[in-house]
């Protein structure tokens, strides 16, 4: 079965997972329209051949326009001009570069075969089970409406009072009389009975009500914000959210509809009374536990969907510099048609004292609007800025943290507008830090990324007072994904275990469980001249972003290598045999290119050259690089690797 078609088959939240592999550079119609030519390619071989990878370009575009000629046959104007861009885009992000081009595809379709099999594994089963079982039971609660009941109970109640009122108007006494009144006496049984029937249908609808609703609250929601905080910090993509809409939703409508038909009974308890109404008896409690429910989960359904991020860092998100625009865009689970929300205000908030204070700068007050793409209700907020409060009076600037350990939190106070109810809400943002120049924004992001590793708690603005420590299996994730999130390749283990030696020791490499504290991580001693751990990844990063992209991707950058493993690997290569690693000692971020020599007296001679940035990469144009035997011009270790006098290790 095509691959394709095996993921249009999953569930919604798996749905999300592929559409997060997505984006404007490479469109999803592009895969939906071309998903048997994409699948019939070996993505892996055309990913390592600029001139294969030229050729799918051109194939890829020729497909686009027969494409193209079809939706011209069928007259669709709007898929033609969807086609047109499409391609237009391409051509100007992969004319020149499509080994790029080729790589995202691979990339994606190994992505996607990571969803199909996850969907398989043991654990994602029983995910699978639970979310069967929550399914049903909203389809339970969508079955259970009491609807046919009561109009059944209104027909019989109607039906009692015409043949009471008819018999008192007649005002005489006889055997039809009597017999009259003992159909009139089992009707009223009947009336009575139904009443409680009703009442205890209606109760049922509110205890299955309840059972999702803690359901959602106590779990699925904890478990979508703990992927957020992930997804964050460079995890797995977030998703299930259009599902958690789709069950809150159910279970708003529900408790709506409970309303209603409360109202009702109220209206049939007015028109006849009688001693122990079952209506009379529990329609109050009913109302009462309805109305409980239903604000309970409408205070919980409000979450921060994208988190404060300023569009200059779409990497970066809960690290904003004052004075700089940011954005952020909040959601409500539960989307009721006659429901109106409104944002009052949007606040900065921290709890620890002598920290700095915010102002928050432009549109803080919005209408929620329904979303055409999935129908949820939500407001973004686009231009929003903080500005920091000026300190009055002979109070001291120094707080008991340094500025990229401050945390904040940014507060949205909005309020439910429903004829007859009003609800206040309020939701809050993860922590952020708050940065003054653009220079402390690496410090800061080790920050977030400390803080949404190690816990789940959403207001402990205090955190860093005595920030905990963290084992070396939740910071190798962390690490890795720093890579995986602006590249298309994470760290793998070899690479983890020389990282793990760098900061836990060769004496305690190796161990999970190895306690790394925040000061090592992140702090500088001032008695040492080593620069922290983190600035010292963050300049690799921001190397390879800037210029090893392509190299990084295409996996011939060992990188992460002690100087005692690369003579190891080495050691017996034949000349010309190289490998790139980062350098140790530069906190800027600079690679090392060192390669097999020669032997003398079969002992090989290693060189290596070390320099900052794009220099050592870069080698002019026509000079030539000489060993025993073979002279070989080079342009760029782009071209080296190509080279027959060069092996990449």
């Amino acid at each position: 079965m095509a691959q394709w078609f095996q993921l249009q088959q999953l569930d919604s939240k798996y749905l999300e997972q592929v559409d997060q592999l997505y984006d404007d550079t490479f469109p999803m119609e592009i895969r939906q329209y071309l998903s048997a030519w994409i699948e019939s390619h070996d993505w892996d071989m055309v990913a390592t051949s600029v001139s294969l990878a030229a050729v799918r370009f051109h194939d890829l575009l020729a497909q686009l326009d027969i494409q193209y000629s079809r939706f011209a046959l069928e007259n669709n104007f709007l898929l033609q001009h969807n086609i047109r861009k499409i391609k237009r885009n391409l051509q100007d992000h992969f004319q020149e570069y499509p080994l790029q081009m080729a790589m995202i595809i691979c990339n994606c379709l190994k992505e996607e075969k990571k969803i199909l099999d996850n969907v398989g594994s043991t654990p994602n089963n029983m995910v699978l089970d639970k979310q069967k079982e929550l399914d049903n039971n909203v389809k339970d609660l969508r079955n259970r409406g009491a609807e046919h009941e009561i109009k059944s109970l209104e027909d019989l109640q109607d039906e009692h009072d015409f043949k009471k009122k008819t018999l008192q108007s007649r005002g005489t006494v006889g055997v039809k009389i009597r017999e009259e009144e003992i159909v009139i006496r089992k009707m009223f049984i009947k009336l009575n009975i139904t009443r409680g029937v009703v009442v205890n249908q209606i109760s049922d609808i509110l205890c299955l009500a309840e059972q999702i609703q803690f359901n959602l609250v106590t779990v699925e929601v904890p478990e979508w914000k703990h992927r957020q905080q992930i997804a964050c910090i460079g995890g797995p993509p977030n998703a299930c959210l259009d599902q958690l809409q789709i069950w809150f939703t159910a279970v708003a409508e529900g408790l709506q509809q409970v309303r209603q038909q409360l109202k009702k009974l109220q209206e049939l308890e007015q028109k006849y009374t009688y001693e122990n109404d079952p209506i009379t008896q529990g329609k109050s409690a009913l109302e009462e536990r309805a109305l409980t429910l239903f604000k309970y989960l409408i205070v919980n359904s409000i979450v921060v969907e994208r988190q404060p991020c300023m569009p200059t860092h779409p990497q970066r998100p809960m690290v904003l510099k004052t004075g700089l625009q940011f954005t952020v865009k909040i959601r409500v689970k539960a989307s009721v048609t006659d429901v109106l929300y409104f944002f009052r205000d949007v606040t900065e908030k921290n709890t620890v004292r002598g920290v700095r204070k915010f102002n928050i700068l432009g549109t803080n007050t919005k209408v929620m609007n329904m979303e055409e793409s999935n129908g949820s209700l939500a407001a973004e907020f686009r231009h929003l800025q903080l500005k920091e409060q000026k300190v009055t009076g002979n109070r001291s600037n120094e707080g008991p943290l340094i500025v990229t350990e401050e945390l904040h939190s940014i507060s949205f106070e909005t309020q439910l507008c429903q004829p007859g109810l009003q609800v206040e809400l309020e939701t809050m943002s993860l922590p952020i830090v708050v940065i003054s120049n653009i220079s402390q924004l690496p410090s800061a992001w080790a920050s977030v990324m400390w803080y949404n590793m190690l816990t789940s708690e959403f207001k402990n603005l205090s955190f860093f007072l005595s920030p905990p420590q963290a084992t070396w299996s939740q910071l190798s994730n962390v690490l890795s994904w720093q890579f995986s999130s602006i590249t298309k390749r994470g760290l793998n283990d070899e690479q983890l275990s020389m990282l793990g030696d760098k900061l836990l020791g060769r004496e305690a490499a190796g161990n999970p469980n190895g306690l790394i504290p925040w000061t090592k991580f992140c702090k500088q001693n001032v008695n040492e001249k080593s620069f922290p751990f983190w600035l010292w990844i963050e300049g690799i990063l921001d190397l390879i972003k800037r210029h090893l992209l392509c190299l990084w991707n295409d996996g011939c950058i060992m990188g992460f290598v002690s100087k005692e493993r690369e003579k190891a690997l080495l050691k017996d290569k034949e000349p010309g045999t190289f490998l790139l690693r980062f350098s140790e000692s530069s906190r800027e971020g600079a690679i090392t290119f060192t390669w097999v020599e020669g032997s003398n007296n079969g002992v090989c001679v290693f060189l290596c050259i070390v320099s900052l940035l794009i220099h050592c990469i870069t080698i002019p144009v026509g000079q030539k690089f000489t060993y025993t035997k073979l002279t070989v011009p080079l342009n760029s270790l782009e071209n080296s690797r190509k080279c027959h006098g060069f092996r990449c290790f």
